[in-house]
């Protein structure tokens, strides 16, 4: 279990560091990715970037 908890941090630590990056190439704005505004904090829920950035993970993972 601590296993997936490391792992689960890292994906999210990776995946704010590239979240600029990925706006730019449109990931992060799928129609199912979720945005709020909070007072001053904006939270973003990337559900639908997460699904197909899993889906490609798992062709690049059959392919090899």
């Amino acid at each position: 279990m601590l296993r997936w908890l490391i792992v689960m941090v890292v994906t999210l630590l990776v995946f704010n560091g590239l979240e600029p990056w990925l706006r730019r190439i449109g990931l992060g704005r799928l129609p199912g990715d979720l945005h709020f505004r909070i007072g001053e904090r904006e939270i973003s829920l990337p559900i639908a970037t997460c699904v197909l950035l899993s889906f490609l993970a798992m062709l690049i993972g059959k392919l090899l």
